[in-house]
């Protein structure tokens, strides 16, 4: 018997089992350390940073609101994250941020995209493994709770 073939025994471990709390526990480390520091600034920020790129981070700051919205959402992403509750309804608030990263990457500073990639699969690899979450959301045709539908 070859080691691909041997059976599983009582002592052994499934790694697999452990990805989804292991890619959970790091997407919410993320966004806990990039919310925080959204209020308290104590990563450094970049020596230069292209026009366009700065240009979008200054019209962020400017409204007073949306940067402080962007950075509150992740800080509350990252706790739901971390103690595992609402994990689905967390990965619904985080993604347009998600989107938002890797559109500011592409478009205007492609050279640290390399993070948001990781956001990214972390992102996608989560929502598919709470796929059964998200169904009746997606339901085509929904109803509100105490509505009965027409009967035909």
């Amino acid at each position: 018997m070859n080691a691909d073939s041997e059976p599983q025994t009582a002592n052994s471990v499934n790694w697999y089992a452990y990805l989804p709390a292991t890619a959970r526990v790091l997407m919410g480390l993320v966004f806990l350390v990039t919310g925080l520091n959204g209020f308290l600034r104590f990563l450094p920020e970049p020596a230069t940073m292209p026009e366009g790129a700065a240009a979008f981070a200054g019209a962020l700051m400017k409204t007073g609101y949306m940067f402080s919205l962007i950075s509150g959402t992740q800080l509350v992403v990252g706790v739901l994250l971390l103690v595992n509750r609402f994990v689905p309804l967390a990965l619904v608030l985080i993604a347009p941020v998600v989107v938002n990263i890797i559109g500011f990457h592409l478009f205007l500073s492609p050279a640290e995209i390399g993070p948001g990639i990781l956001v990214l699969v972390l992102e996608i690899y989560l929502v598919w493994e709470y796929r059964r979450s998200y169904g009746p959301m997606l339901a085509p045709r929904a109803h509100p709770y105490h509505h009965r539908p027409p009967s035909r």
